[in-house]
Parts: structure tokens; C-alpha cells; sequence
């Protein structure tokens, strides 16, 4: 479980953050959705400590991240290219995060075949430094990363981003796989308002760094109310 209270970030006079409460439950598939500048970047940088709030507190499985660091061995998370080593080789890259998270090289390659159909033959086997990728093959390799350890709680910020159609479909069914085989939690912002509504179980709508929606989504129920939204 994430909890929330009264979080706030301020950017000089732009308002980026400011939740009273709000709780993402275990299990949820939570849509994060808004226009630019909504604050849904600035809000998983709060949960992932990588902005420090002006005010509030975030609990993740009740560990406040700025006290302790025992929540990253919970949490997945990919939101832009520098949470990549783009010096080294996909399958460089993945050794190292086997290694620093103690699995062993044999597991990693049993885990990657997870992704084989997502790779799409593109990363694997190229022999091609990260840095050296397409912006939609870095992209692949971020989200890979980020359910390769498989937390309990995943983060990704714009994941459709970059991946041609065929991928954002595959991409679908891997989240969704993820979550319903794993019980996980997922944290998916988008700017694709139809892939967000088609993979949440929930869908939190942000304007100005407030949550100004709280949408169940069972068979799509959030579609209406949020095509109202965007298409006013």
C-alpha cells in the first residue's frame, strides 16, 4: 500500500503537488492521467524520493522512503533514460542488476525469456551499447527493468512512449499478465488516454497537481466521464 498526506510541491509559483490524502491499495492498476503539466511526473518522483515535498508524507508498505531505503528492494520503476547505464549492453545491463539484487546470471536469462515476444528480436543479441538504441528499444529495455526483479510495486511514467503499435499492444498484455500473475501493485501514467483505460483497475485524473478523480474502471467504466474530460 501507498498512503499519501497532505503532500506538497511547489515550483517557485507553479503548484506541481498538492494531495490531502490518498491511498493506492494493493492489487490496484492505477491510470495516471492529465494534460502537461499536471504534476503526474512530479508525483512519482515524490513516492520514488527523487524530489524531496515541501510539506506531507509519503508510506510505502509503511516505510517513509526518505527514512529508509528498505522499500527499493519492493519497487520497480522506470520514468526516463537516466535510470539506465547507457554505457553497457542490454544483457551487460541485466547482469548487473541480476548481480546487485542477488540473482544469479542463469536466472537472469531464465527471467529475460519472459520478454522475448516484447524484445521483439530488437535488444538482445545486437551488440549494441544501450546509448546506442532506439528511443523505442531504450524504452523496452526500461520498462524490462523495471518488472525484471519482480516487485511488488511497479512505476512507469509514459511506458507507451516511443513504442511502435505493435509493442504498445504487447506491452498491454505483459503489464496485465504481471499484475493478475503476480498480485502486483502498477502506477502507469499515459498520456494514451484509450491503453491507459483498457489495462487500469483504477484511474486518478490530476490538474494542476491535484487529484481532482478517483475512477473505479471495472469493464471500462471511467471511459465516459473521461472522454467528457479531455473533450470538453
Amino acid at each position: 500500500m501507498i498512503r499519501i498526506e497532505n503532500l506538497k510541491k511547489q515550483f517557485g509559483e507553479t503548484c506541481a503537488c498538492d494531495i490531502p490524502s490518498f491511498v493506492i491499495n494493493d492489487g490496484d492498476i492505477l491510470g495516471l492521467v492529465g494534460n502537461n503539466g499536471a504534476g503526474k511526473t512530479t508525483l512519482f518522483r515524490l513516492i520514488l524520493d527523487l524530489l524531496k515535498a515541501d510539506e506531507g508524507l509519503i508510506s510505502i508498505n509503511n516505510i517513509n522512503p526518505a527514512d529508509s531505503e528498505a522499500w527499493k528492494q519492493q519497487v520497480g520503476a522506470y520514468i526516463d533514460e537516466g535510470f539506465l547505464i547507457d554505457f553497457l549492453t542490454p544483457e551487460e545491463y541485466f547482469a548487473f542488476l541480476g548481480k546487485i539484487s542477488g540473482i544469479t546470471q542463469q536466472e537472469v536469462e531464465k527471467r529475460l525469456t519472459d520478454f522475448k515476444q516484447f524484445a521483439a528480436g530488437e535488444i538482445f543479441g545486437q551488440k549494441k551499447l544501450i546509448r546506442n538504441l532506439s528511443a523505442g528499444n531504450k524504452q523496452k529495455v526500461g520498462i524490462i527493468s523495471a518488472l525484471f526483479r519482480r516487485p511488488q510495486i511497479v512505476i512507469l511514467d509514459e511506458p507507451f512512449n516511443f513504442l511502435d503499435p505493435s509493442s504498445q499492444l504487447i506491452l498491454k498484455h505483459v503489464l496485465t499478465d504481471y499484475a493478475h500473475e503476480t498480485g502486483a501493485t502498477l502506477l502507469i501514467s499515459s498520456h494514451n488516454l484509450q491503453h491507459t483505460i483498457d489495462i487500469s483497475s483504477r484511474i486518478a485524473l490530476l490538474e494542476h497537481g491535484v487529484v481532482i478523480r478517483d475512477l473505479p474502471n471495472q469493464d471500462a467504466s471511467a471511459a465516459q466521464e473521461l472522454e467528457a474530460y479531455f473533450g470538453g
